[in-house]
């Protein structure tokens, strides 16, 4: 994290959505310039109980794309100085989130899928659980 993020540093993307009469297609993949980094990881959430909450962490170094392949949720932003909601609900919209900014996902709606996409490969050294530690490394 060399420079300050804001919340307002996040930003909604919108992803190529291709409609034909047999439904809408949507592709992801490295050579889309509407991503702000190269894609080294992808996994899913699912099967969230109401009222559950995911996330409660920032990153280091990773940046991340959270996207609503089916249902909606919302990601709670904090920068340690500003928070910001931004609600998911279509399955061609992404919200990028720099690393320096704790997330939360929260408000699953029933049967909601939230597809991650990542900037750098798992490691547990990247993450801060820690909301105060959050507070001291930013």
């Amino acid at each position: 994290m060399s420079k300050k993020i804001s919340v307002y540093d996040c930003s909604l993307i919108h992803l190529s959505k291709i409609d034909v009469s047999s439904g809408s297609i949507t592709v992801v993949d490295n050579s889309d310039n509407s991503l702000p980094f190269q894609v080294k990881r992808v996994f899913y959430l699912y099967d969230i109980p109401a009222g559950e909450s995911r996330g409660a962490h920032a990153h280091k170094e990773c940046h991340q794309l959270l996207i609503a392949l089916t249902g909606a949720f919302e990601v709670l932003l904090d920068d340690g100085k500003n928070k910001r909601t931004v609600s998911i609900n279509q399955p061609f919209l992404g919200l990028h989130i720099p690393p320096g900014i704790w997330a939360s996902e929260q408000n699953f709606s029933s049967a909601s899928i939230c597809l991650v996409l990542t900037s750098h490969e798992y490691e547990e050294s990247d993450y801060i659980r820690d909301y105060s530690e959050f507070l001291e490394t930013i």
